[in-house]
C-alpha cells in the first residue's frame, strides 16, 4: 500500500514545479491551504474529486490520481460498481462535490485534454442508476427558496442554449452554458425545497449540465464532457424520472460510439432500452437502436445491426412530437434515415444507404443537422465512387456551415477532405482547398 505521504511529496513537487504557493493552488481546487498543507504532510488522504480535480489543475495525466486510488484499501470490481466502497455518497455530497468541479472547470484553467474514462469506471455510474438504491426524499433546507419561476427559468434557459448549440456549434456555447450552470443553477441546487419541487428542480438542472457536457464533446473535450453526463445522470436518478436517464445514457451511448468504445456504447445503449422500459418515448428508444445499429456496424456484426435498424424504425414510427421530452427534439424527421444511412455506408450497402441519406436531406432540419446531412450523403457517394457530386456536396455543406465552431463537424470535414484529395479530381481539389481554408480558422 503506498502511503498518504507518496502522494502529498509528488503534489508539493509537481505544484512547487508551475511555481504556486499553497494558497494559489488552493484557489484553484476550492479548499483551503490548511487542507493542502495536511494533503502534502501525509496527514490527510484526498477524496477521489479533489485528487481528480488537483491532477486536472496541475496537468499531472493521471499520475496524482492513480496515487490516490493506490493509497485505498484493496476493492474488487464487483464492489466499486456496487458503490460500496468509500466513495459511496450521500446526494447532497456528491452534489456538493460535483458543483465544485463545476465551479473549477469554470475558474479554472482549460480542461479540454482529459480524457474520457473506459471499462469499469464508465460502468460504474450507469450501474449506479440502473441499480443503485433509489433517492427517498430529496428535500432540502438551504437559506434560498426554491419556486416554480425558478425552474421555469432552467427550462427556458437550456431551450435559449440549445438553439445558439444547433446555429453556432458548442465551441461558442459552451462558456455560456458553463456560467449559467455555476451562477444561477448551483446556487438553486443548494437552496430550501421540498421533495416534489426538489424532483423537478434536479430534471431541469440536468436538462442543463447534459447540454454543457454536450458543448463539451463539440469542443471535443471528451472527459469533460463525459463528467458532465455522470453528473446529468445521477441528477436524473434524483428527479426520479427514468426517461431523462435514457436520455442521458443516449448522450453517453453515442459518445463512446464517437471514441470508437463500440461495445461500451452498446452497453450504455442496452442499460438504456432495459432499465427504463415502458417509460422511455419512441423518439429515444429510436435513437438508442440507431447507436446499437451504428456500433454493431463498426463491430462488423450484421445480423444485430439490422436487427437494431429494424427496432429503431419501429421505434420512430410510433414519434409524436407533442409527446416527447423537450431533450428529444434533436429526433427530428430525417434523423433515423441519416443514422440507417450511416450504417449501411459502414456495412458497404451504398445503394440502400444512398436512398436513406436522400430521405434524410428532404426532411426540414436545423443548421447543423443540415449540414451533417449533406455531408452524410457526400460520404455515401464516395463510396460509390462518384467524386463529382461528393464535391458538390461538400461544397454545400461548407457554405451551410459558415458561423458554426464545432469540432465534430470539423473531423467530418477532415475525412472527407483526405478521401478527396487522393481523387486527384479538379472539383474535388477545390473542395479540399475550401476545407483547409475552413480549419485554418482558429476555433
Amino acid at each position: 500500500m503506498v502511503a498518504y505521504s507518496d502522494f502529498g511529496t509528488e503534489l508539493r513537487r509537481r505544484r512547487k514545479l508551475r511555481g504556486w504557493s499553497l494558497r494559489r493552488l488552493a484557489s484553484r481546487v476550492y479548499v483551503s491551504h490548511v487542507h493542502i498543507t495536511d494533503i502534502e504532510h501525509g496527514r490527510k488522504r484526498p477524496s477521489p474529486r479533489l485528487a481528480q480535480l488537483l491532477d486536472d489543475v496541475l496537468c499531472a495525466g493521471g499520475e496524482l490520481v492513480e496515487l490516490a486510488e493506490r493509497a485505498k484499501p484493496a476493492r474488487n470490481v464487483a464492489s466499486l460498481c456496487a458503490g460500496t466502497d468509500e466513495r459511496l455518497v450521500t446526494l447532497r455530497d456528491y452534489l456538493e462535490r460535483a458543483m465544485l468541479m463545476w465551479r473549477s472547470d469554470y475558474h479554472g484553467p482549460d480542461l479540454a485534454t482529459i480524457p474520457a474514462v473506459t471499462g469499469v469506471q464508465a460502468v460504474s455510474p450507469v450501474w449506479e442508476w440502473e441499480k443503485g438504491p433509489e433517492d427517498t426524499d430529496v428535500a432540502s433546507q438551504g437559506s434560498r427558496q426554491v419556486g416554480v419561476s425558478d425552474i421555469t427559468t432552467l427550462q427556458v434557459a437550456r431551450e435559449h442554449f440549445e438553439r445558439m448549440y444547433r446555429l453556432v456549434g458548442g465551441i461558442v456555447v459552451r462558456r455560456r452554458v458553463f456560467a449559467f450552470v455555476n451562477q444561477y443553477t448551483a446556487p438553486l441546487l443548494r437552496g430550501r425545497y421540498s421533495d416534489k419541487t426538489g424532483r423537478a428542480l434536479f430534471r431541469a438542472a440536468g436538462g442543463l449540465v447534459a447540454l454543457a457536457g454536450i458543448c463539451a464533446y463539440d469542443a471535443d473535450a471528451q472527459g469533460l464532457a463525459q463528467r458532465y453526463f455522470f453528473h446529468a445522470l445521477r441528477l436524473a436518478k434524483a428527479s426520479g424520472n427514468k426517461q431523462f436517464g435514457g436520455y442521458v445514457l443516449a448522450l453517453l451511448a453515442n459518445q463512446a460510439f464517437i471514441v470508437s468504445e463500440y461495445r461500451q456504447a452498446v452497453a450504455h445503449a442496452d442499460a438504456g432500452l432495459r432499465a427504463c422500459g415502458q417509460y422511455l418515448s419512441p423518439a429515444l428508444r429510436a435513437d438508442l437502436n440507431l447507436t446499437r445499429a451504428k456500433a454493431y456496424a463498426r463491430m462488423g456484426i450484421d445480423t444485430a445491426c439490422h436487427q437494431s435498424m429494424t427496432a429503431a424504425e419501429q421505434a420512430a414510427a410510433g414519434i409524436r412530437p407533442d409527446n416527447e421530452p423537450a431533450e428529444a427534439g434533436y429526433v427530428q424527421p430525417g434523423l433515423v434515415e441519416l443514422q440507417l444511412a450511416e450504417a449501411l455506408t459502414q456495412l458497404n450497402d451504398p445503394k440502400p444507404a444512398r436512398n436513406y441519406a436522400e430521405q434524410a436531406l428532404r426532411c426540414p432540419s436545423h443548421p447543423r443537422g443540415h449540414v451533417q446531412r449533406i455531408l452524410t450523403l457526400a460520404k455515401v457517394d464516395l463510396r460509390q465512387g462518384e467524386v463529382e457530386q461528393a464535391s458538390a456536396s461538400v461544397m454545400k455543406a461548407l457554405d451551410a456551415a459558415a458561423g458554426m465552431e464545432s469540432h465534430q463537424l470539423n473531423q467530418r470535414f477532415v475525412g472527407l477532405r483526405d478521401q478527396l484529395d487522393v481523387t486527384h479530381a479538379a472539383t474535388a481539389q477545390l473542395a479540399v482547398e475550401r476545407i483547409n481554408a475552413r480549419l485554418a480558422i482558429p476555433v
